[in-house]
């Protein structure tokens, strides 16, 4: 079998979804236009004011909405219809380019009114990302799915967009941009509008969106994989965001480079990273996601330095391809790591989670290069960021990437619980369970039992213990506290069969005849009697 033929049938396998191959061709077009406004926004600003601080709040004012409001627009992601929530924020990012080209034709663009639309622009995609990427799993089949993130992050938007950005520039002045990236907009909005989405009907009260962002917290704090995920995340893209933050500064000052040569070397960007995702699935299969990530940040780091000492307009051009594959291979395996290994009830508060990490990485860090280019050069401020690049590759090393293997599909295996209530916001609720421990087992048992606290924890609970009995050694008592009854219930069906496992190897520790005894408790005094407002289906009594 050929190269050709295994990128064929992995990388572009998604595509053979009617559904996915527009709504993939929808987000690719979507992105040129971003990618076109951000090219305008940023020559722009360096029309209005010119200085490195000023170009590198630029990449900051788009980044920090997603720092602040991803995990808020995660939670919305995951609670309301996504396909009506993108259309939405379509309207709303149509309306916000015309403004903006509207503005710069007529004069009245400031620093600060770019600013002030930058973080508008940067809003609505804190909005829309999480529910974009959520989305991957329903659009195709399971085994495509690494393939399908793979495709949302090949690049060739920033192949294409900074390039086309850059020539608008040229023939029809810095408005043009923006218009553009209205045009786009339209497409994406129009693809959207196409995709008829059908839902199942709910069989539990939504969540409220409070609630739903203190679940993903308790999530992310139980989950070892998520935060290792995430703080490698931090720690790539805090120093990885250099290069972004400084090269319209680099290119026109340091380079002497017009629009169409910033352009170009984003071109060379995206045509590097387009070569990077389209030799990763082959890649993948001879080397750990952990090392190709760890090699891909000290190749970035070596192009930041070589950048640094470079003074020649094609040296620096010929560079760009190899920071595009690096930076394509990391965000690649770092979306598909986080996708693999979340659960469907939580994706879109996780991918929220990682995508807050990244985005205030990134925000961080290219506020504080293009205020240490500010005090010193721009050529510094690259060298130290490349040097702090490869140090930090040497410490990320020792915090491997989970592999994503778990099954994190529903097991389904919990009972109904004994009584028959329906779903209302009565609670707290705890739940006991009565293991019968031999003393020559209880060390096993304390080491099981810890995985098992977890994984109560990642599915809903906010308190978790255990207790020996010390009349009767061998008489163990875990339990495990929920807010409501109708969260114990949606915790019966995140359960999943990774967490299934777990429970099993604490089973089979239990001595007897008889499983252990599950008992369900209602705080007395608060809520136990109010009616509830929702009924579920009479599925929900039977057993499973």
């Amino acid at each position: 079998m050929t190269f050709a033929s295994v990128t064929y049938t992995t990388l572009w396998a998604p595509l053979r979804s009617r559904v996915f191959a527009v709504l993939w061709c929808a987000t690719l077009i979507g992105n040129i236009g971003a990618w076109i406004r951000e090219v305008g926004s940023g020559w722009l600003m360096t029309e209005l004011a010119p200085s490195p601080l000023m170009v590198a709040l630029v990449q900051a004012a788009g980044t920090l909405p997603l720092f602040l409001l991803s995990l808020p627009s995660g939670a919305l992601s995951d609670l309301l219809d996504r396909r009506k929530l993108l259309i939405a924020v379509q309207v709303a990012m149509l309306s916000l380019a015309i403004g903006m080209a509207a503005g710069t034709v007529i004069g009245l663009m400031t620093p600060a009114i770019l600013l002030l639309c930058v973080v508008a622009a940067g809003i609505g995609s804190a909005v829309s990302a999480p529910a974009w990427q959520a989305l991957i799993p329903d659009l195709v089949r399971k085994e495509e799915r690494k393939d399908a993130v793979a495709l949302g992050s090949l690049g060739i938007a920033r192949a294409i967009g900074p390039a086309l950005g850059g020539a608008l520039i040229l023939m029809f002045g810095v408005a043009a941009p923006f218009f553009a990236c209205a045009a786009a907009q339209v497409a994406v909005l129009a693809a959207l509008l196409w995709w008829k989405r059908k839902d199942a009907p709910p069989t539990l009260p939504p969540e409220h969106l409070l609630p739903a962002i203190v679940a993903a917290r308790r999530y992310a704090q139980a989950s070892l994989p998520l935060r290792r995920t995430l703080v490698r995340t931090a720690i790539f893209f805090g120093f990885g965001s250099a290069p972004w933050a400084l090269l319209p500064l680099f290119v026109r000052t340091d380079l002497g480079g017009s629009a169409g040569f910033y352009g170009t070397m984003f071109a060379a960007v995206g045509a590097g990273a387009i070569a990077g995702a389209t030799a990763l699935p082959r890649l993948r299969t001879r080397y750990a996601t952990d090392r190709l990530v760890i090699a891909a940040t000290f190749l970035l780091s070596a192009v930041s330095l070589a950048l640094a000492l470079t003074r020649h307009q094609f040296l620096a051009l010929s560079l760009m391809p190899l920071l595009g594959g690096a930076w394509v291979t990391v965000v690649t395996a770092l979306n598909i790591t986080t996708q693999s290994i979340l659960p469907d009830w939580v994706r879109g508060r996780g991918l929220a989670l990682y995508l807050t990490v990244f985005n205030g990485a990134i925000a961080v860090g290219s506020l504080g290069w293009g205020q240490l280019a500010d005090y010193t050069s721009t050529r510094t401020s690259l060298a130290a960021a490349a040097f702090l690049g490869a140090m930090s590759a040497i410490v990320a090393a020792r915090i491997r990437l989970p592999d994503g293997t778990e099954d994190l599909t529903p097991s389904l295996h919990w009972p109904a619980p004994e009584g028959g209530l329906q779903p209302c916001d009565a609670g707290p609720v705890m739940i006991t369970v009565e293991y019968r421990i031999p003393p020559e087992r209880a060390e096993l048992f304390a080491e099981a039992i810890e995985a098992l606290g977890a994984s109560r924890r990642r599915s809903g609970a906010y308190a978790w213990g255990t207790f020996r009995d010390t009349a009767v050694p061998d008489r163990y008592l875990e339990y495990f506290l929920v807010a409501t009854w109708v969260e114990h219930l949606r915790q019966h069906r995140r359960v999943s069969h990774a967490d299934e496992a777990i429970q099993a190897s604490v089973r089979a520790l239990h001595a007897g005849n008889d499983p252990p005894r599950v008992s369900h408790y209602l705080e007395i005094g608060r809520r136990e009697s109010r009616t509830p407002s929702w009924r579920a289906s009479r599925a929900l009594d039977q057993p499973r």
